[in-house]
């Protein structure tokens, strides 16, 4: 939770520090860009078997080449929602109806954004890449007992596997994966008051190769930007 707050308020110094450069500049091509957003995730198999949803906050800044042309690095944070048969193998084997969890997704990547801003509109494409780190708490730690038949669930909570079966007394709480991938999406924007302040509207899909399960999303992300 403690480091939850400090990276929204680092974002939030970051996107009140660039927003007095922008005004200095007073036009619509600031050398500069920001954006704070607040995405909300679906997820695509196979993760979507684990989670129903996520949500969290996105913060980013970069530089403009031209106004066309920009780059732009982000850090996206999504709680990910886990939904019931992601625990249901767990509580029929270890006999335990308390067994709960829940996930994290964090990001850090490197963007190209292709726009074509209007005075009152735009659009623009961007794509990129970067760090996925996908984590798995489960309520309280488990130890699994002898002959689990293993369910592709076990591997989401962090649980290995070996000739059919969950490995025995094996002692797990939380869990992690880290991989490169990557992000390809589209957005939309409306200037809102004195320039360069614009709200966008912003699709894009997310994978990387991560341990056991991969992670696959798409993210629907409203928010300010200039």
């Amino acid at each position: 939770m403690m480091r939850t707050r400090v990276i929204i308020g680092l974002s939030l110094f970051l996107f009140i520090s660039l927003g007095m450069v922008a005004q200095d500049e007073g036009d619509d091509n600031p050398r500069g860009n920001t954006n704070l957003g607040f995405p909300l995730s679906g997820h695509l198999n196979p993760m979507a078997k684990y989670t129903d949803f996520g949500m969290g906050f996105t913060a980013g800044a970069g530089y403009n080449f031209t106004r066309r042309h920009a780059f732009v690095g982000e850090f996206m944070w999504n709680h990910l929602f886990v939904n019931g048969g992601a625990l249901t193998p767990l509580r029929l084997a270890l006999q335990d109806p308390t067994v709960d969890g829940s996930g994290e997704l964090y990001s850090l990547t490197g963007n190209y954004r292709l726009e074509l801003r209007g005075k009152t509109l735009g659009t623009y494409l961007i794509a990129g890449g970067g760090l996925y780190h996908r984590t798995a708490r489960l309520s309280h730690k488990i130890t699994t007992g002898q002959n689990i038949s293993c369910d592709p669930t076990w591997e989401w909570w962090g649980f290995s596997c070996s000739s059919g079966l969950v490995t025995g007394n094996e002692t797990i709480g939380s869990s992690s994966s880290s991989a490169l991938g990557g992000n390809v999406g589209i957005g939309f924007t409306a200037r809102v008051g004195d320039a360069p302040y614009r709200v966008y509207v912003e699709t894009r899909y997310h994978y990387a190769p991560t341990k056991g399960i991969n992670t696959q999303l798409v993210v629907l992300t409203i928010g300010i930007r200039y």
